[in-house]
């Protein structure tokens, strides 16, 4: 059997180093790059089926759970997705109200849960300040507001700092928009 004289520049799929192979279909720069890639496709599909098949359970033993009015704990887990620390801290403070049958028969109300754990109040959202016009007709240079309302350059410097206004530097100008700056000043 011959060897190829071809020499292909290549970059091997497991390590990213650059390789020259021999034919065409070559993917790895050698044999033990090839396995280690086989390994880690094969434990890719391992964990792929052992997910599918917990989220098939999960299915199943929600669709069960969601008809009792009382649940264990662990179901709990499994129905909210909080942790048995939680759950146990909640019934131990006393804001979840549950009931002891045994040893590890704890039972606590699916509703109570539901109403602890699913109602989230969202705060309310907060109006998004429109972008400041920096363009050359709608905004006021330090001088010109300090002519225009016959204030000292350092007083408006303070206002403008304290009424937290956007400003735009252009080489030794600072630039302010109109409609912030007649707002302040149109109230004094």
């Amino acid at each position: 059997m011959g060897f190829s004289k071809l020499k292909i520049p290549k970059i091997c799929e497991f390590c990213e180093k650059p390789f020259e192979a021999k034919t065409v279909t070559t993917r790895f720069c050698s044999k033990y790059c090839s396995e280690k890639e086989g390994k880690r496709q094969k434990r890719i599909a391992k964990d792929l089926e052992e997910k599918q098949s917990l989220l098939e359970k999960s299915v199943k033993k929600i669709a069960e759970i969601q008809t009792r009015p009382y649940i264990s704990v662990s179901e709990a887990v499994v129905l909210f997705g909080i942790s048995k620390d939680t759950i146990r801290r909640l019934i131990k403070n006393g804001k979840i109200p549950a009931h002891n049958f045994g040893e590890r028969l704890t039972r606590v109300s699916k509703l109570d849960l539901e109403l602890m754990f699913t109602s989230v109040e969202l705060p309310p959202k907060k109006e998004e300040k429109s972008k400041p016009n920096f363009e050359v007709g709608n905004c006021y240079t330090i001088t010109e507001i300090s002519e225009k309302f016959h204030a000292d350059p350092g007083t408006v410097n303070n206002v403008i700092r304290r009424n937290k206004i956007p400003t735009k530097k252009v080489g030794s100008f600072v630039y302010v928009p109109k409609d912030e700056i007649d707002k302040i000043f149109a109230n004094r």
